[in-house]
């Protein structure tokens, strides 16, 4: 309606729009997706349970991207509703949606302990050049989303979380994973230290992160830059604030530090923890395609 707040029009149509925002109720145990790309990888893959897909009333240069989304959901059997921007707020809790969201069944992390068959793939594996990303109890899920995406990018072939403190892999996770986490499998642990344990016994080197090469103490701190591979290897980032625990950091053979590129002023002395893993990943990362050629 008019007003330049464009919540104009008369009191009548305000409760009106009122009470269709209200009508949307969830399924029981759904999650709300929200943007193009977490929603267009979710009905893609059905690894989740898909219930509906809200599109936004919408005109013009969306339309095409919105037609895709009609044919994807109608594939799969998912009902599609269209709302407006208010009730896509409102159901997005202010997430950024793109004028699209969609009702699902929540994903949840895979069992490593379920999922481990030690003894069958040991000597395998050790032939291959296999590089497995491992979170200890990163707890921001625009980090978590961001660690994702690099590690889906740059080739990671698995990556684990601790079950403790770590951040759950929500909508806000897969929005800012752009969509990788859909496509993903993320496992958790409920104890880092003994699946270290266990990879090194088959063989793996386990090679952790530092901010600061003098935090260490009894492994060697070399640059990433220097580091070369030729077995499996396991990349393990620590938590935003405090870095790998001493437990984990003691189970490390080598650890890694991001040479900075000037003298650095006190108080600005770190990366955020998910461009820090990009550039890990990838010293790490390049390698495995320049052996592979």
């Amino acid at each position: 309606g008019p007003g330049s707040s464009g919540e104009g029009g008369s009191a009548k149509e305000r409760k009106r729009l009122g009470q269709k925002v209200m009508f949307i109720e969830r399924t029981k145990g759904s999650e709300i997706l929200f943007g193009v790309a977490p929603c267009s990888m979710a009905l893609s893959q059905s690894r989740r349970d898909l219930f509906r897909l809200f599109l936004k009333e919408s005109s013009g240069s969306r339309q095409l991207i919105m037609s895709e989304f009609v044919l994807q959901a109608m594939a799969q059997g998912v009902p599609v509703h269209h709302i407006t921007k208010r009730e896509m707020n409102a159901l997005c809790k202010g997430g950024v949606h793109q004028g699209v969201c969609l009702e699902a069944s929540p994903l949840r992390f895979k069992s490593l302990e379920e999922d481990e068959k030690p003894g069958l793939e040991g000597k395998e594996n050790l032939k291959q050049q296999l590089i497995w990303l491992v979170l200890e109890q990163i707890q921001d899920p625009m980090n978590m989303g961001a660690v994702l995406r690099s590690a889906y990018f740059l080739g990671v072939d698995r990556v684990v979380t601790s079950q403790r403190n770590s951040c759950p892999l929500t909508p806000t996770v897969s929005k800012a994973s752009s969509g990788a986490m859909e496509v993903l499998d993320v496992y958790s642990t409920d104890n880092i230290q003994s699946f270290l344990k266990a990879k090194t016994a088959e063989g793996w080197e386990v090679v952790g992160t530092v901010a600061k090469p003098e935090d260490v103490e009894n492994v060697p701190v070399i640059s990433c830059l220097e580091f070369r591979w030729s077995r499996p290897v396991i990349i393990v980032i620590g938590n935003e604030g405090d870095g790998l625990s001493l437990e984990t950091q003691l189970l490390c053979h080598r650890m890694l530090s991001i040479p900075p590129g000037r003298v650095l002023h006190p108080g600005i002395e770190s990366l955020n923890v998910s461009v820090a893993t990009g550039i890990f990943l990838h010293s790490i990362c390049s390698q495995k395609l320049r052996h592979s050629d």
